[in-house]
């Protein structure tokens, strides 16, 4: 039984992709480690990167080339400064040079060593494969898979089973969403103490905290930027970026410095039904205009849908519990991740597999299970409020204009925010034995629609939307 732990889940990266911009970028940082560990690194004299299938149609609108290079060059997406990225970009343009790890310095020029293959490979519709030539004339090539939420694999069972034999077991294995109540009615505890208990096995407790506390920061600081930038988004659409006037609007006279003094201005606002929807409107959108700018976000479970989940915290902090603190969004965070966990283990969260249902439904799923524990819902509660939240938007499409995460895909966050909370809100008033539909019998729902769903319908930018309105109308 897979372990998949909450940090796996929500992981801090750079936008807009979790899947076409981070996972590659991963991809070529394990290269270069398998490289080393082969003792082929200081052998290697050109390179080449191939990418395949969703990543050839939409890697140009996702950056997924730039992430490609930002990982051969071997810099960490969680930390480098997202204000140097260009500046690398055009040093590798100009000079057709490569430091290949900032150790070694290759030829390399970036029209044609990186290449756009239209066709999808077997295995995953997000294909990268990486050629080398040694100084003894030798081709070797690896190819990986990113399969969504900045995972990313080879096809190969025996390096998946080495990689799943240096990860432990939980004490409390989870597959399925009837093992999370067994084991809560059973241990009579909380989902988000379960889950602390698995964590536990893997970290202590300090450092949970403070991967917790960094997750949140980088949230926060994603709706704060996205709040107070304006201006028009990068890729030829022309997206104004709506945040910052929406924010305008709603803050009104408030005065602050940094963003926990942005919270308590918030909590004096004016929050009347009207206001609320546009407050969480505004954290969604803000969240995933810094993604698609190529900002630094949390994927959860993907960037493309990294606005809903800190939106909808967000929501429950400045709207529902002026006296929230840290242990709050510690249960926060760990009720979404291990959602998040169950759709990746039953079905995908990934756009080229599934569709958007596989990101935006998954992520309104994650905030409103973890919601509805914040608001006092029993462990039957959280899981029918992730049913309500996945159910309506089963079959939703990918189908982003010109290959870039601004349309559809901007405003779906604050769609999924809104409905996860009134997801919460129906769960909270039901009763869990007159609930027909389990959370289980869901994800299995959604991975059969995956499979039903046209290619085109899944971030290829072949269909739908991507097709009605071209970039000229834009």
């Amino acid at each position: 039984m897979e372990s998949i732990s909450v940090f796996d889940m929500l992981s801090i990266g750079v936008g807009p992709s979790s899947s076409h911009t981070l996972g590659p970028w991963r991809a070529a940082k394990t290269w270069i480690e398998k490289l080393q560990h082969q003792e082929q690194f200081t052998m290697v004299s050109t390179i080449s990167v191939e990418l395949y299938g969703s990543l050839a149609l939409t890697g140009k609108g996702h950056a997924t080339d730039i992430a490609v290079l930002m990982g051969l060059l071997g810099s960490d997406p969680v930390s480098f400064p997202i204000d140097e990225i260009p500046k690398q970009i055009e040093n590798i343009k100009a000079s057709k040079i490569l430091d290949l790890n900032s150790e070694k310095p290759i030829p390399f020029v970036f029209n044609e060593a990186i290449l756009f293959n239209r066709t999808f490979l077997d295995f995953h519709p997000n294909g990268i494969a990486f050629n080398a030539t040694l100084r003894n004339g030798k081709q070797i090539t690896d190819t990986y898979y990113s399969i969504g939420g900045g995972f990313v694999v080879q096809e190969e069972m025996q390096r998946a089973k080495r990689q799943k034999e240096k990860f432990s077991a939980f004490p409390f294995p989870i597959e399925k969403a009837t093992q999370i109540l067994e084991y809560c009615n059973s241990e009579g505890i909380t989902i988000s103490e379960l889950v602390l208990k698995n964590e536990l096995s893997l970290r202590s407790p300090d450092r949970i905290d403070d991967k917790l506390k960094a997750i949140w920061r980088v949230m926060l600081d994603s709706m704060y930027t996205g709040c107070h930038t304006e201006g028009i988004l990068p890729g030829g659409l022309n997206v104004i970026r709506r945040a910052y006037e929406t924010h305008e609007k709603l803050k009104g006279d408030s005065t602050y410095t940094n963003p926990n003094e942005w919270i308590s201005a918030i909590r004096d606002t004016e929050v009347k039904f009207r206001q609320i929807l546009k407050w969480v409107s505004c954290f969604a959108l803000a969240v995933n205009e810094v993604n698609a700018s190529l900002g630094r976000v949390v994927t959860a479970p993907t960037n493309g849908s990294a606005g809903v989940i800190p939106s909808v915290l967000m929501y429950y902090l400045v709207i529902e519990n002026h006296d929230g603190n840290f242990d709050d969004i510690k249960k926060f965070l760990l009720v979404a991740g291990e959602i998040g966990s169950l759709f990746k283990k039953g079905a995908t969260i990934s756009a080229a597999m599934g569709g958007c249902q596989a990101e935006i439904g998954v992520s309104s799923a994650m905030a409103a299970g973890a919601l509805t524990e914040l608001m006092g819902g029993s462990p039957e509660q959280v899981l029918i409020a992730a049913e309500i939240a996945m159910e309506h938007h089963l079959g939703l499409t990918c189908d982003p204009i010109g290959g870039l995460v601004q349309i559809p895909c901007i405003e779906r966050n604050a769609m999924g925010a809104i409905k996860a909370i009134n997801a919460c809100e129906m769960a909270l008033d039901r009763d869990p034995k007159d609930a027909k539909i389990p959370l289980d019998k869901v994800i299995a729902t959604m991975w059969e629609t995956a499979k039903d769903m046209a290619s085109k319908y899944k971030e290829t930018s072949e269909g739908g939307l991507a097709v009605q309105v071209n970039m000229a109308d834009c």
